[in-house]
Order: C-alpha cells, then sequence, then structure tokens
C-alpha cells in the first residue's frame, strides 16, 4: 500500500488547479507563440503534479523525495516562464501577478512537504 496517496496530497490538487490556470492563459497566447512560450509554460505546469504523482509510487521516502524535489523545479521554472511571458506583453490582460503569486505559494508548499520526508 501506497504511504502518500497523491490525490489527497494538498500540493497535488492546488498545482492540478494551477496546470488548469496556466492552460487557460496560454490559449490566450497568439498562434506564433504556441509552440515556444505557450508549450513551455504548459509543460512546466503539467510536471508539477506529474511528478508529486509519480513520486508517490514509489517505494522509499528517499525516492519519493526526489520527486517531489523535480516537482519544486518545475514550479521555479513556470515562474521564470510568467515572468518572460509577462515582460514580452503576451497575453497583456493577463494579471500575471496573480498567478505568479500563486506559484510562490505552491512553491512554498512544495518546499514544505518536502521537508517532511
Amino acid at each position: 500500500m501506497l504511504k502518500h496517496n497523491f490525490r489527497q496530497l494538498r500540493i497535488w490538487l492546488d498545482s492540478v488547479e494551477l496546470t488548469t490556470e496556466v492552460y487557460q492563459l496560454t490559449q490566450t497566447f497568439p498562434i506564433q507563440h504556441k509552440f515556444g512560450l505557450a508549450s513551455q509554460l504548459y509543460r512546466a505546469a503539467v510536471s508539477i503534479p506529474s511528478n508529486i504523482a509519480e513520486g508517490s509510487s514509489r517505494k522509499s521516502e528517499k525516492e519519493f523525495a526526489h520527486f517531489v524535489s523535480l516537482s519544486l523545479g518545475s514550479a521555479f521554472e513556470l515562474e521564470t516562464q510568467l515572468i518572460i511571458a509577462e515582460k514580452c506583453c503576451i497575453g497583456e490582460d493577463f494579471d500575471y501577478q496573480a498567478l505568479t503569486m500563486k506559484v510562490q505559494t505552491l512553491q512554498k508548499q512544495i518546499a514544505a512537504f518536502a521537508n517532511t520526508l
């Protein structure tokens, strides 16, 4: 039996919600950005809950911690890409600050969770 059910982890639930928001944002990007920055944003966002889920299936806490660490790295990657998109004025009507704050909150949650492993 798995020690951690990813579906019940707050970091997984919050990261899935964040991923849907990033997806909605990337759908507003002009076509010339669909295979560049939009793709990178979405891939980084999807990587966060995916690594948490994959790590929860591992047999040791050390292995799980490794995947949680990868998830945290993806969250920082996502934050960087949001900063770039905002600076490039892609999706000008989008509230990047609100989404970036959600990413930063999730980063803190993931780091705190990692410390418990």
